[in-house]
């Protein structure tokens, strides 16, 4: 493909509502080091239009798109929004320009409702007073503009992932952008919450709204998507028509080479029985869970939103507390009241929401990684020994391709991919015997997911009992060698991935037990 900013910059000026030029933008991490993220890039959209940018991860899509939206400032470079160069771009005059954003990473106030969420920083009043009330009017307006059933007054932490990113996208929808940027909106959405946001979708571009579009789900793309700009390494490599490339095409250029196999799978003689969870159970979500894993396989667990998937891991990890159940590790009992109990007995859980619970974002790249390995890294007086907290790190560093400029760079900085490398790097640092991965691929690209694979695969090698949770129906039938699905809390079924296909997996996700009572009055 050529590149097409000759055909765009003749343009009707019009039809041009972003004209992004020689881009550049580097960060400094103290003396002589640079990070040069964006190296020169040019991007534009027309009114009305659905334009992908994919790329590996740390390839600077959510940097140029921060940019846009006055996150960041560019240190080279020209912008054009309707027609007007600007200058200094922060995210007010963003705003007010018809800018406005969903970044990848949630960043909702936990303590406030939804509507205080949405309307943050736009505050109502009314008589100098702040009206709850005509935020909580307009929110439901937003929210059932959207399809979305959520109470405008529940505060935002306890809702679900999938709803808070839900209440995102709300909040963005309420500033009337006609410049809507979106960063992963579906890593956490369900299919129906996925179909609901795209209808949303069409009829925002049918309103003469640009759309400027990030999504590592490629298979999303075909079904909404005009145009697609493609970047690798902070460079642009080629732009077109959505349809003018195969999927093939569009991986070999954001990785810059061609990936033969989507999901390797590594045949392992199954060895002895590692973990067994015999009835477990935990609150409302975990009613009487069992099951087995073994050396030399990975398990996959399957089901829809709300089956209780993570609520299992979450108790196994003792994050939440058990009701009642047994745990037995390498056929010993063993007692979990918390993690640290689950860490030390040799289970690991890299969780679902990294930012949240994975990372210390304000910490350095090498902190994250030492932090729960102090223990081996400590010697007796609890000095921490730096060599071997340097080798760990680059071992990390080099088995997952982890894109950092240096090891003391904050985790915070990094690309949504590379912080998922991190969280699971830590866990690799122990010699666990159990890991289990809650949605490890959830928002990163299709080359960091074969790495994430390749390594689950090389732990399974090792004898080290793997067990991953994952709403990508493909993904799990790919790379597990044995499913539970899970419904309402329960096992429902356990299926070989070999002889089963989707269908049959969404057949024993969806079997809730009755809750009518089966007999009629004579």
């Amino acid at each position: 493909m050529e590149h097409e900013q000759l055909t765009w910059s003749q343009a009707p000026a019009d039809d041009l509502i972003i004209d992004m030029r020689g881009i550049y933008k580097r960060f400094y991490i103290g003396q002589p080091n640079e990070l040069e993220i964006l190296r020169g890039i040019d991007l534009q959209v027309k009114k009305g239009e659905f334009l992908s940018i994919v790329g590996a991860s740390g390839s600077g899509k959510s940097t140029l798109m921060k940019i846009l939206s006055g996150v960041y400032t560019r240190d080279e470079g020209e912008v054009t929004i309707f027609g007007q160069q600007i200058g200094d771009l922060t995210p007010k005059k963003a705003q007010e320009l018809g800018v406005a954003i969903i970044h990848q990473e949630l960043n909702m106030c936990q303590h406030l409702t939804v509507a205080e969420n949405i309307f943050l920083g736009r505050e109502k009043t009314h008589a100098g007073v702040l009206s709850s009330k005509q935020m909580n009017e307009q929110a439901a307006a937003v929210l059932g503009r959207m399809n979305i059933q959520i109470d405008p007054e529940t505060v935002v932490g306890d809702l679900a992932v999938s709803k808070q990113q839900m209440v995102e996208i709300a909040k963005a929808l309420s500033t009337n952008a006609r410049i809507l940027i979106m960063d992963e909106p579906t890593s956490a959405l369900t299919s129906k919450e996925i179909d609901d946001l795209f209808v949303i979708i069409h009829k925002l571009r049918d309103e003469g709204c640009g759309i400027v579009y990030i999504s590592h789900r490629l298979e999303e793309l075909q079904h909404i998507v005009d145009r697609v700009t493609i970047m690798r390494d902070g460079k642009f490599i080629t732009s077109g028509n959505f349809t003018d490339f195969s999927m093939d095409e569009i991986i070999a250029n954001m990785v810059g080479r061609e990936i033969k196999e989507k999901f390797p799978r590594v045949q392992c003689e199954r060895g002895r029985k590692i973990l067994e969870v015999k009835h477990l159970n935990a609150g409302r979500m975990v009613r009487d869970v069992s099951f087995d894993l073994y050396e030399g396989e990975i398990v996959g667990i399957a089901g829809l939103m709300g089956a209780g998937r993570t609520e299992t891991t979450r108790a196994l990890f003792g994050v939440d507390p058990k009701d009642s159940g047994e745990v037995i590790l390498d056929g010993k009992p063993v007692k979990i009241h918390c993690p640290m109990d689950a860490i030390r007995a040799g289970i690991v859980l890299a969780p679902e929401d990294r930012k949240k619970d994975g990372l210390c974002t304000k910490l350095s790249i090498s902190d994250n990684i030492a932090l729960p390995n102090l223990d081996i890294l400590c010697n007796s007086l609890g000095v921490v020994n730096r060599k071997k907290e340097r080798e760990m790190v680059e071992k990390a560093r080099s088995n997952l391709s982890i894109k950092m400029a240096s090891a003391e760079t904050d985790a915070g900085g990094l690309s949504g991919g590379n912080q998922q490398k991190v969280v699971v790097a830590k866990w690799l640092a122990r010699n666990s015997r159990v890991v289990i991965f809650d949605e490890p691929t959830r928002g990163i690209d299709v080359a960091a997911k074969v790495e994430i694979y390749n390594l689950m695969n090389e732990l399974k090698k090792q004898g080290i009992g793997v067990l991953f949770v994952s709403s990508e129906m493909p993904e799990v039938l790919g790379i597990s060698d044995r499913i539970i699905v899970m419904c309402d809390g329960r096992v429902t079924g356990e299926l070989d991935p070999r002889e089963t296909t989707q269908n049959e997996v969404l057949e024993y996700a969806t079997r809730f037990e009755s809750k009518i009572d089966g007999s009629r009055p004579a």
